[in-house]
């Protein structure tokens, strides 16, 4: 292991009102989980995603837990899911007592097909299960968006609702409209390596009054409007801090410019590998389809032994471990999790693929010139020693 400093997947990037903005919320006394900076972040995620109403709230899986409640999800029902994320997506569901059936990618994008979305509604229709299906919920996997004009047309041809997850896709937009505000709710995550962070947090996003202040009430133990502590419904613990909230507000003035630091990585990493395809290295990323605008939150690329002459994307990630550079392969589908092993599956083996042959690059809006010269010195070093290898292969 290299003695040098660590290169991070995707670490916080503050800016300057950050440190400002969470003294003044411990000048003011505002500490507990209620304050001013939670409805300026709500309105600031509001204005930055076109929808009339955000609920902060403690985390993205929070956030998804309370849409589910919020969409009437509970025992013995069916969440339609994307099996290519991470475990959170899935969790919630399991979590009200309904079943989550899984749906596999397009090579495309990466995210829910639908093909396999209306192969897996048409299956469950023909065993009498179309009832209890109540809702679909696709994924912007790292920052890109899903094919959320078919995903739509199919849910509204059957009549369910749709929960975007969100969670990568802050900045990202479909059609001109913002992530999160496409389908019936939007998710949203602030984690540390996300484009954004208020240090751990979520947010729900809607366009329904009633669902906002549905929301707001059960995050907030479900207190009845009372002098007294009552409680007529199950409620939870899922408020915002005012001081993270403040982080948050600080975050969200410099969206804007995360966003185009991180394509910037993008096209960065684009020029950086072109050099090598004549050398075969053959290298996929992400496709960013004509209406879709990704925030390329993580620059990720596909290593195809079979187009790549034998490379593999698990030796780019232990080149890198081994300079203290992070890297992380793609998500391995919830279908082949042993926690979900025994879920429905439709599709083919596309995510297995992503799983198999994806790698996750360094993408942080704050990477330094020196950073990417380590990044890219291991790139060229593996490569080196491929392409050498491929000609003595040859002659």
């Amino acid at each position: 292991m290299s003695n040098t400093p660590k290169i991070w997947l995707s670490k916080p990037h503050m800016g300057s009102d950050e440190l400002r903005l969470v003294t003044e919320a411990f000048a003011s006394n505002w500490i507990a989980p209620q304050g001013p900076a939670i409805r300026d972040f709500e309105k600031g995620l509001e204005q930055a995603t076109g929808v009339r109403h955000a609920v902060a709230m403690a985390s993205g899986t929070a956030a998804i837990h309370i849409g589910l409640l919020l969409l009437g999800v509970g025992p013995r029902d069916i969440v339609i899911c994307q099996s290519n994320t991470f475990v959170a997506t899935a969790n919630p569901v399991v979590y009200l007592g309904a079943t989550p059936v899984f749906v596999d990618s397009e090579p495309y994008s990466w995210n829910m097909d639908p093909e396999k979305l209306k192969e897996a509604i048409a299956d469950l229709q023909q065993k009498g299960l179309e009832s209890r299906i109540k809702a679909i919920m696709p994924v912007h996997l790292y920052g890109m968006p899903a094919n959320m004009e078919e995903i739509l047309r199919i849910a509204s041809q059957y009549d369910i609702p749709v929960i975007e997850d969100a969670a990568e896709a802050l900045g990202s937009s479909y059609n001109g409209i913002g992530c999160g505000a496409l389908g019936d709710i939007g998710v949203l995550s602030f984690n540390g390596n996300k484009i954004i962070t208020s240090s751990g947090g979520g947010a729900l996003l809607t366009n329904n009054v009633h669902q906002s202040d549905k929301a707001h009430f059960l995050i907030t133990q479900a207190r009845d409007a009372a002098l007294h502590y009552q409680h007529s419904e199950l409620g939870f613990n899922y408020r915002l801090s005012n001081v993270s909230a403040s982080i948050g507000v600080g975050q969200m003035m410099v969206l804007a410019e995360r966003v185009e630091q991180r394509r910037q990585n993008f096209r960065r990493y684009q020029q950086y590998f072109a050099k090598w395809s004549d050398a075969g290295l053959q290298l996929k990323f992400q496709d960013e389809a004509p209406k879709s605008f990704s925030n390329r939150w993580l620059t990720s690329i596909l290593v195809d032994p079979e187009k790549c002459n034998g490379l593999t994307a698990s030796e780019l990630l232990h080149a890198f471990s081994r300079e203290n550079i992070e890297s992380r392969p793609l998500w391995k589908p919830m279908h082949l999790q042993p926690l979900y092993r025994k879920s429905p599956f439709y599709g083919s083996i596309v995510s297995e693929q992503l799983f198999s042959q994806g790698l996750c690059l360094p993408s942080g809006s704050n990477l330094t010139e020196e950073e990417f010269s380590r990044i890219f010195s291991v790139l060229d070093n593996v490569f080196s020693a491929f392409r050498n290898k491929v000609h003595a292969f040859a002659s």
